[in-house]
């Protein structure tokens, strides 16, 4: 009798294992001939040599494909083992990347495939428009997409903390707690993406960093993909202090929306001044979204364009 041991790495192990185990049960069933024990992130098997291998050929690609698309299903693994016909039927020439679940992440206007189109081509894209166009689930998408592939070793989202002063004194907790409300929207479109244990993996060793505008000073960040989101809350010189932050393999994306500032009435924005000095640059790419890109709510699109109209 030959034993032989396999780890789960990489993947989310609640979603291989399934729902009250059904996904181990149904390995167990379609291996008759071996014995399946599931002990946390290891899957030990014992039995006939030969269907062990049988058994680690299959095993290889349910890794790939949970590792890929961020669920499996019992249908899958049927087809799987079984070799029946296609195993997924995705539109894997628009997918971006397959989310938690298997939610698959893709462009749903043409703005974001232009966004997605310039990204392999520029290392620095300005993504300009009003709320619920997308734009910054795109580029976190994106983000995400080059640290699967290895593009780059890690990812750094930031925003700027427009009332890190004196107007955040009164929240309760320690400095993190204080900025972590206004850098929430970053959260929420990672855990989107990225099964819960994997993402506390990456904060923990920093592979994934969120992080106030002004925690950037100083930095040189290289093999990186760096997002800022609401530029329109930066001045001038924080702008440029962050575009030259930028090291050698990196790709930086900035997003704004240069109708809804919250500096104070003294500052002025340094989105638009981007703008205006950079447009003309072959090697920088801007994409501007309008009310039409809107992805949210279609009363969104309504709000927005009565705005706007006074």
């Amino acid at each position: 009798m030959t034993e032989k041991q396999f780890i789960l790495e990489n993947i989310d192990i609640a979603s291989f294992y399934g729902l009250r185990d059904e996904n181990i049960n149904l390995l167990k069933s379609l291996f008759p001939k071996i014995k399946i024990i599931a002990r946390g992130n290891k899957i030990i098997v014992s039995g006939n040599e030969q269907e062990i291998n049988f058994f680690e050929h299959d095993f290889i690609l349910l890794l790939e494909h949970i590792e890929k698309y961020n669920s499996i299903d019992k249908k899958t693994i049927n087809n799987i083992v079984n070799k029946l016909g296609d195993v997924v039927n995705y539109d894997e020439k628009n997918t971006i990347i397959f989310g938690n679940t298997g939610k698959i992440i893709k462009p749903r206007n043409e703005s974001q495939k232009k966004l997605v189109r310039y990204s392999n081509q520029s290392d620095l894209l300005f993504a300009i428009g009003p709320a619920g166009t997308g734009k910054t689930y795109i580029a976190i998408a994106l983000a995400v997409k080059a640290l699967k592939n290895k593009s780059v070793k890690r990812i750094v989202l930031s925003r700027p903390a427009v009332e890190a002063g004196e107007e955040l004194g009164f929240l309760p907790g320690d400095f993190k707690d204080k900025l972590d409300p206004y850098l929430q929207p970053l959260y929420d479109a990672l855990f989107d993406m990225i099964p819960k244990a994997k993402l506390q993996e990456y904060f923990d060793d920093g592979i994934i960093e969120i992080a106030p505008l002004a925690f950037m000073r100083g930095r040189t960040l290289e093999n990186s993909f760096v997002i800022l989101d609401e530029a329109q809350n930066a001045t001038n010189m924080q702008l440029k202090m962050f575009l030259t932050r930028m090291g050698e393999s990196s790709k930086f994306i900035v997003t704004g929306d240069i109708t809804q500032t919250d500096l104070p009435k003294n500052k002025k924005s340094g989105l638009q001044y981007a703008i205006d000095i950079l447009d003309n640059d072959d090697d920088i790419k801007f994409v501007f979204f309008n009310t039409d890109d809107v992805v949210r709510h279609k009363i969104v699109k309504k709000i927005i364009e009565a705005y706007d109209s006074n």
